[in-house]
């Protein structure tokens, strides 16, 4: 079947295009082709991550679950991209599983792996502005460790959790948030189970023991946020505001369990179109995971969460219903409008906590400025151990999920709260609203949020936004010149054991 056709080229595309000098360092692009080599499009905390030369329109991902989960899915996953460059090879993010075929327009190409990347020769050259489909026959394996990311199992099946780098243990892909693509998902299990992916239904066929879901969305999206769930689960619906359809994805067994939760989700998506604006895609529902992961993701358009955060009376009731809204707050921060680069997640994160805080403040009486102080106490120490908000220090090797520190939760927020305090409460929610308007569906960066601040409020804002983003120790906060910074290990001590959601 066609997969959607292409879009019209985006500042992201022109964007990817200069990481073409990336891969004309590599030789990707010279007269005698060297050996393979893993590139990446120059993300400075994930130098590997994407591929140059090339922009992603739509990937067509076919799975077929065996019925175990811890052996490997057949797949065949088909990218429709547009070169924007000379290639003599084609670079893929992919690993953790077996290719068995490759094809490019049809024609078959050999293939070799270096590092994380699946390196492609195609029977011809392609040139800049071509149209490229390539086809590849593939494994998807969910065994491994249960921290590395990708596949996540479940008591009774499979989930992904593909933050911030995995979504290539599971499928080949370019593997960065600034190509962002259309996706159809084809998923094939035995029948007794569930298939749910991102997007809207979009047919489901039954062939004597397995049925195969299908599944597309209407909107763009990374790499990082594709969501399948595969198991003994139950799909429950309902509408939200202006007609919204919500679908919540829960074990069969824990339906009427988890029901008094699920059903708070039309008004959070109220309370958040209130703040921002209507909500920026075509569905939007729960994954309720029987897995402990550690966190929480907001998979676009069906967020994912432990089991444990409903079930476990330790944590307060106004905390799971703000980090609901947590997640559902990153459809506009972090998936509508995704981050040009990974040091630009704490505009991800930021927003998210932000109104995760806003909301637990005006429905459960938690002080915004109670928690806001405490962060400023915080936030030297936070600098200190994993660099300014917008120039995190790379994540730990063999630990990427590490990059996911309080600086970029809390010591985020923070960073919003002294903008409001600077500019003002109409200004500030002008801005906001006007960031997740004018880049909807599209990347972008520090530099465009600084800019669209400076444009909103009407005069410059550069000081300001060197201290609080870059500095090396937190500003003084506006409005409240008798904030302090905590010592060290007080701070660090805070901080310690907190559930962070994703």
């Amino acid at each position: 079947m066609p997969l959607t056709p292409p879009r019209n080229p985006s500042p992201r595309a022109r964007w990817l295009r200069s990481a073409v000098l990336v891969a004309a360092s590599a030789g990707l692009v010279a007269a005698a082709v060297p050996a393979p080599a893993p590139l990446g499009i120059g993300d400075p905390l994930f130098p590997h991550l994407g591929n140059p030369g090339y922009d992603v329109l739509a990937y067509d991902i076919a799975l077929t679950y065996p019925g175990g989960n811890t052996e490997p899915l057949a797949g065949v996953t088909r990218i429709e991209a547009q070169a924007t460059a000379d290639l003599e090879r084609i670079n893929l993010d992919f690993t953790h599983g077996t290719v068995s075929a490759v094809t490019v327009d049809g024609e078959p190409a050999t293939f070799e792996t270096s590092g994380e990347d699946l390196v492609i020769t195609p029977a011809r050259a392609t040139e800049s502005g071509e149209a490229l489909t390539i086809a590849v026959t593939h494994t998807s394996d969910p065994s491994g460790p249960l921290d590395a990311g990708g596949w996540i199992r479940t008591g009774d099946g499979l989930a992904m959790a593909n933050q911030a780098d995995a979504a290539h243990r599971v499928f080949p892909s370019n593997d960065h948030p600034a190509d962002k693509a259309y996706f159809t998902f084809r998923i094939t299990a035995p029948t007794a189970l569930t298939a749910v992916a991102n997007g809207l239904p979009a047919g489901r066929t039954t062939d004597g023991a397995t049925t195969t879901w299908t599944y597309r969305t209407a909107h763009p999206m990374a790499t990082e946020l594709a969501q399948v769930s595969i198991g003994s689960t139950t799909v429950v619906h309902r509408t939200g505001p202006h007609g919204l359809p919500l679908r919540d994805v829960v074990r069969t067994a824990d339906r009427e369990l988890l029901e008094p939760w699920l059903k708070r989700t039309p008004g959070h998506v109220e309370w958040m179109e209130r703040q921002v604006g209507v909500y920026p895609f075509e569905t939007y529902g729960v994954l309720i995971a029987d897995a402990e992961t550690g966190f929480e993701l907001e998979t676009q358009t069906l967020s994912l969460f432990e089991r444990r955060l409903f079930t476990d009376s330790r944590f307060p009731e106004w905390y799971v219903d703000s980090v609901m809204v947590h997640e559902l707050a990153h459809h506009w921060f972090g998936n509508s409008v995704s981050p040009r680069t990974w040091s630009d997640l704490w505009l991800n994160e930021g927003h998210a906590t932000w109104y995760e805080a806003l909301y637990a403040e005006e429905t459960a009486g938690q002080s915004l400025e109670r928690r806001m102080k405490a962060a400023y106490g915080a936030s030297d120490t936070w600098r200190a151990d994993g660099g300014p908000p917008a120039a995190p220090e790379p994540p730990t090797p063999g630990q990427k999920i590490s990059l996911f520190r309080p600086v970029v939760y809390d010591g985020s927020a923070l960073v919003l709260y002294a903008l409001r305090e600077e500019i003002g409460k109409e200004a500030f929610q002008q801005l906001q609203r006007r960031w997740v308007s004018e880049h909807r569906d599209a990347t972008a960066s520090t530099a465009d949020f600084t800019a669209l601040a400076a444009e909103v409020a009407g005069r410059d804002l550069t000081s300001f936004f060197t201290g609080w983003l870059y500095a090396e120790k937190t500003p003084p906060m506006p409005g409240h010149p008798d904030w302090r910074s905590q010592p060290a290990d007080e701070a660090r001590g805070a901080a310690k054991g907190a559930v962070k959601p994703g």
